[in-house]
């Protein structure tokens, strides 16, 4: 008996910052029906963690570990429902691996190594990509105080690490798009194709460009 094509019911969107992960989700789990489960954002440590205190970092790559696994542990290792997420539990150890010290980190994967079993992967993950250019303007646009301190190389770092990881990975099928040149709120076209796009089957790793875009 022929396989019929089952649509993702838990995907993840993912990407470095202001890359549009956020934006995405919303209007998918509003087109699925779907739970929407927004990253953790509040964390008391945060404000120290830009102003570079010492130890500052270790306290909130912790406290971010942790407000993710209680948000994602409750799913299982097969949600019931459909959802929809705008980060992987993964993520947290990429940006652990940036911003912790060699001792930092070696207290940090004692407990991500105890968290991580616990938490399912995604039926499917898009990772956005976009040039550091594109991610500085949009950073400029919401001119939020605590991104101000955010150096060009640090979104370089972390786009790199973003690539470099995705590269590698192979827990979902996954689909990669570059957002430098589409907008899925202001080009409803961009949006439509996607969706369509959703509606088949994607194996392994894929890459998604609308028609109308570059």
């Amino acid at each position: 008996m022929a396989d019929f094509f089952q649509p993702p019911r838990y995907i993840a969107v993912e990407g470095p910052i202001r890359v549009g992960k956020s934006t995405l989700a919303r209007i998918l789990a509003g087109k699925m029906q779907a739970r929407l489960l927004l990253e953790p954002e509040s964390n008391p440590h945060l404000d120290a963690f830009y102003a570079a205190q010492p130890g500052a970092a270790l306290r909130a790559q912790m406290y971010f570990l942790y407000q993710r696994y209680q948000q994602l542990a409750p799913l299982g290792v097969r949600p019931r429902e459909p959802v929809v997420t705008d980060y992987l539990f993964e993520k947290d150890k990429l940006f652990a691996c940036i911003n912790l010290n060699d001792s930092e980190l070696s207290v940090y994967n004692a407990y991500y190594e105890m968290f991580r079993p616990q938490i399912g992967a995604p039926d499917l993950v898009i990772y956005l990509q976009a040039s550091v250019d594109v991610l500085r303007r949009r950073l400029g646009k919401r001119n939020l105080a605590s991104e101000r301190s955010l150096s060009p190389a640090y979104l370089e770092e972390v786009a790199a690490a973003y690539k470099h990881f995705f590269y590698h990975y192979s827990q979902s099928d996954l689909l990669v798009i570059d957002t430098s040149e589409i907008d899925f709120v202001e080009r409803n076209e961009d949006l439509q194709e996607l969706l369509r796009r959703l509606s088949e089957p994607i194996q392994g790793t894929q890459y998604f460009l609308p028609l109308g875009a570059g």
